[in-house]
């Protein structure tokens, strides 16, 4: 996590004052419920509460882990020299340093969700008003990079949208499965804590009480979770791909936008680059270098060890942070980006007619004319165009065998633009459910 590609808001989520913050509710909560049932006294709880509004000090807890050599063991002595030594002494009763730990990193995870979740409604938003815009804009589609058939603009955005869509759902489902937590003492047994205070601090946090900890939540949720993240990313690579290709100066249907006064090289002034896409390109393979890790971290040693602990500390707030930069760098992209639809015409249009060559074949299948000698009819005016740049369609007038299986108006009917259109409205209401 470098500054260069952090917002504010996912940050904040992982600053060591939040965290404390959290580690404070924690401790808090679990006392009221502890009093609640009788187990510490209320006015022991209560004295917890008077550190509501401290901020803590950041320095002298990591003063005192110093000592300590133990995080949460650190917060605590800080936590008692706001509320007394005495008032304090009930706080973590019956309780281990996971359950303070990961139901923290859980509640992290949480607000990370919902800052992401956000951004991927930006993303739908930019996706959406383009494809609309460009619904019936003309493009040549290609497969293996090749002139395939024709397509529009606005059905390549509206692909996009739907990944998108699918996206937000998986994180939607990745949030339920993050959002637990544990209260339930060493080896998770409950055996000197009640479950109840683990069901009263979940339900102040917004969390789920965990079905069944060992001494930590079961790391098969935090792989999904960071699984779903790195898909996320891939979307954005793939987003990010075909506007690259689009602005290759041989192709040039689509650009980034390039602001007053931005320069494209430090050696050659006419240089438009598309940078953005490219660093999107960079910061999905940050993002997807967590997964594996996170993967990793499922299998622990019987109830718990913390060969987990130092990769969640990287990659929590990295992934999160990096996937929040770029989701929102991709609305902006999106929204933004400029789109040449002569320049698809021209392209579509550079070896004439060839994009139609499908429809011609089948065609001639449908006239009684057998499936290998329709192929071999149709690829040998092709390939005249492909090598002399002949027009196809006058290739195929201009063919006997064509002529006598489908007519010169047979052949001409087949070159209708609209034919490859006919149901892009089909497919928008299936996307946009509209």
């Amino acid at each position: 996590m470098i500054p260069r590609y952090a917002r504010p808001d996912m940050v904040a989520v992982w600053s060591p004052e939040t965290k404390f913050k959290i580690w404070y509710e924690i401790e808090a909560h679990a006392c009221d419920a502890q009093a609640k049932l009788g187990v510490i006294p209320q006015e022991n709880a209560d004295a917890v509460w008077k550190a509501k509004d401290v901020e803590f000090d950041v320095a002298r807890i990591d003063e005192i882990e110093a000592v300590t050599k133990h995080d949460v063991i650190a917060f605590l002595t800080h936590l008692a020299e706001h509320v007394g030594s005495e008032e304090a002494r009930f706080v973590h009763q019956g309780m281990t340093s996971s359950d303070v730990l990961d139901t923290c990193l859980n509640v992290q995870l949480v607000r990370a969700a919902d800052i992401l979740l956000a951004d991927l409604d930006k993303v739908l938003a930019a996706l959406k008003k383009r494809a609309f815009e460009h619904k019936d804009t003309l493009r040549v589609g290609r497969s293996h990079g090749i002139h395939a058939e024709p397509t529009t603009m606005g059905l390549t955005f509206a692909r996009f949208y739907a990944e998108m869509d699918r996206n937000k759902a998986r994180l939607q489902q990745a949030r339920e499965e993050i959002a637990t937590g544990a209260i339930s003492g060493a080896v998770g047994t409950f055996a000197n804590i009640d479950p109840a205070v683990e069901e009263h601090v979940c339900e102040q946090l917004g969390l789920t009480p965990e079905p069944i900890s060992t001494q930590v939540i079961p790391r098969d949720r935090h792989a999904m979770f960071f699984a779903v993240l790195g898909v996320i990313a891939s979307s954005i690579e793939n987003i990010a791909v075909e506007i690259r290709h689009m602005q290759r100066t041989e192709v040039l249907e689509g650009a980034e936008f390039f602001s007053m006064g931005q320069k494209g090289s430090s050696a050659m002034p006419h240089k438009k680059n598309p940078v953005l896409t490219e660093n999107l390109t960079g910061l999905a393979r940050l993002v997807r270098m967590t997964v594996i890790p996170a993967m990793e971290n499922v299998a622990l040693w019987h109830e718990r060890d913390i060969s987990h602990s130092s990769v969640e500390r990287g990659i929590g707030p990295d992934a999160t942070v990096t996937l929040d930069f770029a989701l929102n760098r991709l609305a902006g992209v999106v929204d933004k980006m400029l789109i040449f639809p002569e320049n698809m015409l021209d392209n579509m249009n550079k070896f004439p007619g060839l994009v139609m060559s499908q429809r011609v074949l089948l065609a001639l299948t449908q006239a009684g004319v057998s499936r290998e000698d329709a192929y071999a009819m149709v690829q040998r005016n092709a390939l005249k165009v492909w090598e002399e740049r002949v027009d196809f369609q006058e290739q195929l007038l201009a063919d006997a065998d064509v002529v006598a299986a489908l007519g010169v108006d047979g052949i001409n009917e087949k070159f209708d633009m609209g034919y490859h259109t006919k149901h892009v409205d089909t497919i928008f209401a299936r996307v946009f459910k509209n």
